[in-house]
């Protein structure tokens, strides 16, 4: 059996769409709804924000990413592998999607490295190094769906809370050798606005050069460059499709977001 031909998405869910408990709803029964394989990635930022507020310890955030002290791992670790996570596994099981949620550490599935100290001191941040794809499509050929949260581990006893877009395009290019890999990033946004302010100014199609231009010029929001980053450095790296939008975008009669082109 050829594998490659055998199609993959990556569904990556994060921002305002985990804190509405209605859209969350819609989103978990509508991923659950999808026919074929595939792997759910989240991330969970404000509410480790607001958890960390509660205990008396502020969020550090340079250029949209969280500073990592060693009280803050405690904090993100709780948050993103603790009650999201399994928060969302159970109302999946609950809608029939059999899922298992894991973070990076979890059968040695994803690795990382504490990040080099250059400008920033960004703490236990960790960035990728591996991704365990034979783990991943085991699990995937047991009709099992992964739910990863952004906790990887460095294989020294240590836990690094990495950034979930990057999670996720780093795991759609490890399964890109073995499946037809798209990968769609879900928001609360209908896609990449071209004016920030006015949330049906959707940009359809999105390739590198227009993205480049528009990141030095402004015209695209600057909370969006992490994300566009990791999308085409996943379509480089053959995943077949990059899609962003909200929740709607799992809908196949949906045509309403962005779509990533080289």
């Amino acid at each position: 059996m050829n594998r490659k031909i055998m199609k993959l998405k990556v569904v990556k869910i994060g921002g305002k769409l985990i804190d509405d408990a209605s859209r969350l709803e819609k989103f978990l029964s509508a991923f659950a709804g999808l026919k074929g394989n595939k792997i759910l990635v989240h991330g969970g930022g404000s509410m480790a924000s607001r958890l960390s507020l509660k205990l008396g310890i502020k969020p550090q955030m340079v250029d949209g990413r969280r500073i990592t002290t060693s009280k803050d791992i405690e904090i993100v670790t709780m948050v993103y592998a603790g009650w999201i996570n399994k928060n969302m596994v159970a109302k999946l099981q609950h809608q029939g999607c059999n899922a298992l949620g894991l973070s990076g550490a979890d059968a040695h599935v994803i690795s990382a490295h504490k990040r080099p100290v250059k400008e920033i001191d960004y703490g236990f941040v960790g960035d990728i190094d591996s991704v365990n794809a034979t783990f991943i499509r085991e699990l995937i050929q047991k009709k099992i769906t992964p739910v990863f949260s952004a906790i990887t581990h460095d294989g020294k006893g240590n836990l690094l809370n990495t950034n979930s877009d990057t999670v996720a395009a780093e795991i759609a290019i490890a399964m890109s050798d073995a499946f037809d890999t798209e990968l769609m990033y879900c928001f609360e946004k209908q896609g990449v606005l071209e004016n920030s302010e006015e949330a049906l100014s959707v940009i359809p199609v999105l390739d590198y050069f227009s993205y480049k231009v528009g990141a030095a010029e402004g015209f695209i929001h600057h909370g969006m460059i992490p994300k566009l980053h990791t999308g085409f450095d996943a379509l480089k790296r053959n995943v077949s499709g990059v899609m962003i939008g909200n929740e709607n975008i799992l809908d196949e009669n949906v045509d309403v977001f962005t779509r990533l082109k080289l």
